[in-house]
């Protein structure tokens, strides 16, 4: 099936597009976890189904408290991501307010094919992991995955919820000794899921993303029935079936998507608190 005729018939069945809802954070302490990204990050102490949660301006940050977490270093979800307009300053003011970076500023422009790249990463509550990179906005912006196949994976993401996934040449490609390529990515809501090669990190071994610090993500759709019965029809591995969110109006369910990562599928696209 063409790509047009893919996204028609995702579109008569589901109506429209899936938007990005939230990403779902295992922690041991959710109150100081919440107080670490809104003290460093354009976003907002919030409450979604009656607990406590963080709203970056268009999705979620949900949190659940967790007396242990398995190691994030198999999970096919590797980190997430603010903007910046101004990487060298908003790199020293995160160093002034005594944020410790796992990797310091760093002039990517030759990968990124733009003149004035830079990324940093942020060691964050509980080892997650968190980007800071120069962007047009200093808002949550981007999920970075990793996956066994990059275009396969973006191919699923594009069959089950409408997006139109972007693609790198399918040849390998080493920059600085780490693999990039290929590489696929897709825009969700306003949010930038990006797949890299398993390569990247020198092995290919996957295991769930269930308990590890970013246990989940979750997309939100209007016709939660529509699309539980697609993915049902196509051979979607389901872990659990549509049920009222506790504490909200909403329902969901759960499915396995590539590389083992837990997708949760809303009911409703998420709203300004």
């Amino acid at each position: 099936m063409s790509a047009s005729l893919l996204l028609l018939s995702w579109s008569l069945a589901f109506g429209q597009r899936a938007s990005f809802h939230h990403v779902h954070l295992n922690a041991r302490d959710p109150v100081s976890a919440i107080r670490f990204y809104t003290s460093k990050f354009d976003c907002q102490a919030s409450t979604f189904a009656g607990k406590p949660a963080v709203w970056t301006h268009h999705c979620w940050l949900l949190f659940e408290k967790a007396k242990r977490m398995a190691s994030p270093a198999d999970s096919p979800i590797w980190h997430i991501g603010w903007g910046a307009e101004d990487m060298p300053s908003a790199y020293q003011k995160q160093l002034a307010s005594g944020t410790k970076f796992h990797t310091p500023l760093t002039d990517i422009s030759d990968l990124a094919n733009f003149k004035g790249f830079y990324f940093a990463y942020i060691e964050g509550p509980d080892q997650a992991l968190i980007e800071i990179n120069t962007a047009p906005h200093h808002q949550f912006g981007h999920v970075h995955l990793f996956s066994q196949d990059p275009h396969q994976a973006a191919d699923w993401y594009e069959k089950h919820f409408g997006v139109k996934a972007r693609k790198s040449r399918p040849e390998p490609r080493i920059y600085r000794n780490f693999q990039v390529g290929p590489s696929a990515s897709f825009q969700i809501g306003r949010v930038n899921v990006i797949l890299f090669p398993a390569g990247y990190r020198g092995h290919s071994r996957f295991r769930s993303s269930r308990g590890t610090v970013f246990d989940h993500v979750a997309f939100s759709v209007e016709d939660l029935a529509a699309a539980f019965q697609q993915m049902q029809t196509s051979g979607v591995r389901i872990l659990a079936g549509p049920k009222r969110i506790r504490g909200s109006q909403q329902r969901s369910f759960f499915v396995e998507g590539p590389d083992q990562i837990v997708i949760e599928v809303v009911e409703g696209h998420a709203k300004q608190p």
